[in-house]
């Protein structure tokens, strides 16, 4: 999608259990209410100790909107000029292993399975739309796909487990383009169109956090949509095949306009975030929710109070969650009916990882993880 830049469209074991610990009393923190909990500092320190700590990527010229946290210690970031870096440590070093001859391409989305194995998306026009795989954690990349038709711009990619992933391109032919995996990323297919419904007149995905496709489970897939009359989101429990579409009740009408983001705890309970991304633009209505699978979406009753690109389930948690933006961070403690800002800093990408821990990433190489 022509949207957001220049380019389109675990001795051992017991550190382990006390860092889970930790992190965990972190998390529990954040879910205590406002009244008793207090708000943020300027700074972003919570008064409890819950903060987003800063993790220097020493590259304050890249915009990372592609995260992938495998753990606590593991993170892979993805972003501008083909910048693909690694921390093994918790963020306290990263290593550069962008792929070679990359630095012209805009990496938007990664994958990770672990330190060694990771996907990454480029976008963009035609060959500027492209994927690669690496195995060794970064030493060597493999281009596993790129794109031949001029009218496709792939914008993320989700995982459903090691093995199966989809791609999702803005419509061709009247259609949004579903790119699919066996095999890890090593190799792609496009899906038959026939179970996808039209697009709208100038929908499309946005390429603006990774989490325009979103997962649960084995075979349950959504999507999300902007730039048309109404935004919309789109289920398929069949990996990909078959499509049905719910409008979603998110600003719209406008290119600029739409659902930026989803995120899934299980196959019925999902949040969607977006907005008008245009600085200084209202986004009313910024947060929608379902508990039936996406048949149905509701707005926020206090939404967040502008727009918002990333959006993450709190792990082992049943209602709170988190969405980030480039003028803040909110948390709701609800299961999505109510979100509070809980710190200013700009982030466009958030992700939460079993053991515990959340990451996000964003504009002029940020890094963070929580922690008290």
């Amino acid at each position: 999608m022509r949207r957001l830049g220049s380019t389109r469209r675990g001795g051992r074991t017991s550190r382990l259990v006390a860092a889970g610990v930790a992190c965990g009393a972190a998390l529990a923190a954040l879910t205590v209410p406002a009244a008793e909990a207090g708000p943020f500092g300027r700074d972003g320190a919570h008064p409890g100790g819950v903060h987003w700590a800063a993790k220097d990527t020493g590259t304050p010229q890249v915009r990372f909107r592609g995260l992938a946290a495998v753990d606590r210690h593991t993170a892979w970031l993805a972003g501008t000029g083909g910048t693909v870096l690694r921390t093994t440590n918790g963020g306290s070093t990263w290593r550069n292993v962008s792929p070679p001859g990359a630095g012209e391409l805009e990496f938007r989305d990664v994958q990770a399975f672990d330190a060694r194995r990771a996907v990454v998306l480029a976008v963009g026009e035609g060959q500027d739309s492209r994927v690669y795989r690496t195995e060794d954690g970064g030493v060597t990349w493999t281009e596993s796909f790129r794109n031949a038709d001029p009218k496709a711009f792939y914008d993320c990619l989700a995982f459903f487990d090691r093995r199966h992933g989809l791609a999702l391109s803005d419509p061709v032919d009247g259609k949004f383009r579903i790119l699919s995996t066996r095999d890890g990323g090593r190799s792609w297919r496009v899906l038959p169109s026939d179970g996808m419904p039209p697009a709208l007149d100038g929908e499309a995905g946005f390429a603006a956090s990774g989490q325009c496709l979103a997962t649960a489970g084995s075979r349950d897939v959504w999507l999300a949509t902007g730039g048309g009359a109404h935004a919309r989101v789109l289920h398929s429990a069949d990996r990909g095949l078959t499509w049905q579409a719910t409008g979603a009740p998110v600003p719209a009408g406008d290119p600029a306009r739409g659902v930026f983001a989803l995120a899934f705890r299980d196959r019925a309970h999902g949040v969607a975030v977006g907005g008008d991304y245009r600085p200084g633009r209202p986004s009313p209505q910024a947060a929608a929710v379902t508990a039936d699978g996406g048949r149905t979406w509701r707005s926020a009753t206090t939404p967040p109070p502008a727009y918002r690109s990333g959006a993450a389930w709190l792990p082992h948690s049943r209602t709170a969650a988190l969405a980030v933006g480039p003028t803040g961070t909110d948390l709701t403690t609800d299961g999505g009916r109510t979100w509070r800002t809980i710190d200013t800093g700009s982030y466009d990408t958030v992700t939460c990882t079993a053991d515990l821990s959340c990451w996000a990433a964003g504009e002029q190489g940020r890094a963070a993880r929580l922690e008290r």
